[in-house]
């Protein structure tokens, strides 16, 4: 029995969503609504070949929400909203209470508002698209889908960090790691295609944006990840630093008179691709850059590269070994350029890159003699939202289906 699922991603001042046909996967439509809280706000719809768009006064996420409902029954995409049959949200942060998705009850829902003390900015929006969407579909069954589950299965001596232990017995401070829904989605898509069950696989995933983290997955679980705490550490990326000497702060604190917040903005903000290069925290605009000649983004793009050559390296440590090495994102995705300065000189590791599949994008990239499988896998975070809707809220529809 086919399901109408709509998957939700709300962030600060936008809310990104797919309406999707369940459990074969089509897309009914997908839409973002941009610049929430502004007089030019920019709404978004597109179905098949067709795309609406209109800029407009949009005052908060419950309007936001109200016109994306009016206008799916406008468009005819839907013929009421009882037609809707569950809804699917990502959330940032599930701390250590949510090792999976989860149906969004009472008490689910007050615990996401309570993780906010950990992810501040993302959580109480996410709860917040929570309650919209709850009232104005009471009848769809509603389910969190969380960055930080896949990354639950983390042994202790990867999670914790070497501080006093009342850090993370009374404060909760942690490796938790984020991306999980993509990494999950795009290992899971990459083993089918290979015709191999994931748990056979040692593999390392690079979902890599203006927002990186690699994961490394043993046996279908995530064993390691770069981002930690915060997805401020591990890799370099657009506008973050990644990690740092941890003395830099107080120093910079000392030398520059900076509070904690601005210090926060300098990392999160300032930094990465943008502090480096100096142009942009867009990786096209910096790879044109340094086409142009422009020192400062060929050294971007060189330390965006070596810092996830060097997580890559442990984690194959870790492993014991690699079978596949992943990409996607936008960048994993798109940029031929930078699969190849992070797959340079691996032939030791039996990984040899094919120049002309890396430059069409192949979802397969190694040479035919290469060991180790190199794959292109663009991913679809509310795919897999929806596939856990139908999981976890719709279960007979799964079972009538298979």
């Amino acid at each position: 029995m086919s399901r109408t699922i709509m998957a939700v991603n709300a962030g600060s001042s936008s809310l990104k969503f797919q309406l999707l046909t369940m459990p074969a996967g089509t897309l009914l439509c997908q839409g973002l609504i941009e610049r929430i809280g502004l007089p030019d706000a920019i709404f978004t719809l597109k179905q098949g070949e067709q795309k609406w768009q209109e800029t407009r006064a949009i005052p908060d996420h419950k309007e936001a929400a109200t016109l994306l409902l009016e206008k799916l029954l406008s468009h005819n995409i839907i013929p009421s909203l009882q037609a809707i049959d569950g809804v699917g949200h990502r959330v940032a942060h599930g701390g250590e209470t949510f090792k999976d998705s989860a149906l969004i009850t009472d008490d689910a829902l007050a615990e996401i508002e309570r993780l906010a003390e950990l992810a501040p900015l993302h959580n109480p929006v996410n709860a917040a698209g929570i309650h919209i969407f709850k009232q104005a579909l009471p009848h769809a069954p509603a389910v969190a889908v969380f960055d930080t589950s896949f990354h639950q299965t983390l042994e202790q001596s990867a999670f914790i960090y070497p501080l006093p232990w009342r850090y993370y017995d009374e404060l909760g401070i942690r490796r938790y790691g984020f991306h999980g829904t993509s990494h999950k989605y795009v290992s899971q898509l990459m083993a089918e295609k290979l015709g191999v069950p994931l748990s056979a696989l040692r593999v390392i995933t690079c979902h890599l944006g203006n927002g990186s983290s690699l994961c490394a997955i043993k046996g279908g679980r995530s064993v390691n990840t770069s981002m930690g705490f915060t997805p401020q550490s591990g890799v370099m990326m657009g506008t973050r630093s990644g990690d740092i000497d941890p003395s830099i702060l107080p120093w910079v604190a000392l030398r520059e008179g900076k509070t904690p917040a601005q210090l926060n903005t300098l990392l999160n903000n300032e930094s990465g691709l943008l502090g480096v290069s100096g142009v942009s925290n867009d990786f096209r605009d910096v790879e044109q850059a340094a086409n142009d000649g422009n020192e400062r983004a060929a050294l971007a793009l060189t330390l965006f590269a070596e810092r996830i050559r060097a997580t890559i390296g442990s984690y194959i440590m870790q492993l014991g070994g690699l079978d596949v090495l992943l990409f996607t994102g936008g960048i994993g995705e798109n940029s031929a350029r930078a699969r190849e300065a992070i797959c340079r000189d691996l032939h030791f590791l039996g990984l040899d890159v094919d120049a002309q599949k890396n430059q069409r994008n192949a979802t397969f990239i190694q040479t035919e003699h290469s060991v180790v499988k190199v794959a292109v896998i663009n991913t679809n975070e509310e795919l897999m939202i929806a596939r856990d809707v139908m999981r976890i809220a719709l279960p007979a529809s799964v079972e009538s289906a298979a």
